[in-house]
């Protein structure tokens, strides 16, 4: 009887430099490099560093730490981050990807409030797709959610796969949060699955950004499935680590979720006759 032959995927896995906040940018490549992480995801947002190309270069450089992947600053506390002008901070996040030779550039869906960006996303996102190797990956949303009330804070829509985009970021921690079949939607994403936002959640109505395995997301299913299809996107760890009383409580955590991922990223499979 043959043998089974682990298979390992030549996916990534990488460090969102969020999972240290409330620590810095470069706590995050001195973190990545100490466990063992492959690279690192830059969340572009209000700490100096994230923000300054030339800084992360040498802290990439120092650590021997890559970085994989630049996240647009797209969240509320960003907005005057790279500029007020949302197609501006594209051009620059796409300019810093292509400086630090990272292969993606995470962007969220719109605001509805920003209807003009909103009316012309899809297509402005084509639009930059194609001047650049750089893959734009759009990440899926969830609805915003206040005791029984309900609001769709995302245009076109939270759920990206109901608008026609050439990459995507799966993000579990917003599908747990959005309540949605995980791979169901993973599914409708097929081969335009590029980037993988890793983490758990247990359908609150907050992002809980958990440490795999410590939800109801189907983690290690979503992994092994990726694994069986050699997927050679990344898969970025991107939990919250905030409640860590120490910082050996937070590199704790962060070596738990590593653990994890190449766990379930290796696939066995029992060679035919």
């Amino acid at each position: 009887m043959s043998e089974p032959v682990l298979r390992i995927p030549d996916a990534k896995v990488v460090l969102s430099t969020a999972s240290v906040y409330p620590e810095s940018t470069a706590t995050a490549f001195e973190v990545a490099a100490r466990l063992g992480y492959d690279g690192v995801e830059v969340m572009v947002w209000t700490d100096p560093v994230s923000q300054d190309v030339e800084a992360l270069r040498r802290l990439s450089d120092y650590h021997g730490i890559p970085v994989r992947a630049v996240h647009a600053p797209c969240l509320l506390i960003t907005q005057r981050v790279w500029s007020t002008d949302p197609w501006t901070k594209l051009q620059r996040a796409r300019a810093a990807a292509e400086r630090l030779g990272a292969s993606t550039v995470v962007v969220h869906p719109p605001f509805r409030w920003q209807r003009g960006y909103a009316r012309e996303f899809v297509r402005g996102v084509w639009r930059m797709a194609d001047e650049t190797d750089v893959r734009f990956a759009v990440e899926n949303m969830y609805p915003w959610r206040y005791r029984d009330r309900e609001m769709l804070a995302y245009a076109p829509d939270w759920d990206v796969t109901k608008d026609d985009y050439r990459h995507f970021t799966v993000d579990l921690s917003h599908t747990a949060t959005s309540r949605t079949d995980t791979l169901a939607m993973v599914d409708r994403m097929g081969d335009r699955l590029a980037h993988v936002h890793l983490a758990d959640g247990r359908g609150s109505a907050k992002d809980e950004h958990l440490v795999p395995g410590r939800g109801d997301q189907p983690c290690a299913e979503l992994l092994e499935r990726l694994a069986h299809g050699r997927f050679g996107g990344d898969v970025v760890i991107e939990v919250n680590t905030r409640r860590a009383m120490s910082a050996a409580e937070r590199e704790a955590d962060l070596a738990e979720a590593l653990a994890f991922t190449r766990l379930h990223l290796a696939s066995s499979r029992t060679p035919g006759p």
